[in-house]
């Protein structure tokens, strides 16, 4: 009940209603508090040495801390291995996003096992790109194409939204980088009078797009976009929506990992295309795959 997102309070009250038995709450956050142990365990448990995707996104939670309530982001690191299935790699929980947080957090990553990463598909996280760059130097930073689509369009009108985003896609479906920078100047001229921070943003952040190019169709139709973590941030929202705030990061790190423990157990699919993405993956990242 508590990993589905009930409070300790309601915990109590249904075992009242149900069972007619009367539990204090002090006594049910004792039972939840026995799974911080195993959340320590998980956090510190070795990693596969060899990940060809790893998306990284973050959940923003109210949590208070010295006595004042405030927004925290919950950091998650979703891999794919390379049989194809999802795990959630670690979870870190900051105020704040920076440079020295991601050397820390990819630096454990590696301390963990984990010896060579292919992509980190992220949505611009700042600070990101050089600290992974420090620790994995061959792993390619790629923004996501629709976190960068969604950044890019927001304040367009909505009455252009649609055709706007139909000539932006000549830029992101593209064949060759080549191809997407002609499509791009083109963009540009259309629309660029009218909504010129569409095109800066693109230029601005094309040093992260520009692998996206690189790569098969195969490869391109998995790392276009961090569905794949979206969705689980979609779900652990739903959990923790009931929450005003949570106590202290330990009560919000215990509940996200609950309900990850679940949301896993229903991971049983690889990504389509998987099998003709890792033959690409073989080829692209010649003797980085394990025989």
């Amino acid at each position: 009940m508590y990993a589905r997102g009930m409070s300790v309070r309601d915990i109590q009250a249904h075992l009242t209603e149900i069972y007619g038995t009367d539990i204090s709450p002090s006594l049910i956050s004792t039972v939840t508090d026995s799974v911080v142990d195993e959340v320590a365990k998980w956090e510190a448990r070795p990693l596969d040495p060899i990940w060809p995707i790893v998306y990284l996104d973050a959940l923003v939670l109210k949590v208070r801390d010295q006595g004042v309530v405030q927004n925290k982001h919950v950091y998650m690191a979703l891999g794919i291995n390379v049989e194809g299935k999802k795990e959630v790699l670690g979870l870190w929980i900051e105020p704040n996003e920076g440079a020295k947080f991601w050397l820390k957090v990819v630096t454990e990553l590696r301390n963990r096992g984990v010896a060579d990463i292919f992509v980190v598909c992220c949505d611009g996280l700042k600070g990101f790109p050089q600290a992974i760059e420090t620790v994995f130097p061959q792993t390619i930073v790629q923004t996501c194409i629709v976190h960068l689509i969604r950044s890019s369009t927001r304040f367009v009108a909505w009455v252009d939204r649609k055709k706007l985003i139909a000539d932006l896609r000549r830029v992101y479906t593209a064949e060759t980088e080549e191809v997407a920078l002609t499509a791009l100047a083109e963009f540009e001229r259309k629309w660029g009078e009218r909504y010129p921070m569409v095109g800066q943003a693109w230029r601005s952040n094309w040093e992260r797009v520009r692998p996206f190019f690189a790569f098969a169709h195969e490869v391109r139709r998995i790392i276009y976009t961090t569905n794949a973590i979206e969705s689980l941030n979609f779900s652990l929202r739903k959990v923790t929506k009931a929450r005003g705030h949570f106590p202290n990061d330990a009560a919000a790190l215990k509940l996200v990992y609950l309900a990850i423990r679940n949301m896993e157990r229903k991971w049983t699919r690889q990504p389509q295309y998987w099998t003709l993405a890792l033959s690409q993956f073989a080829i692209m990242f010649e003797g980085r795959l394990p025989a």
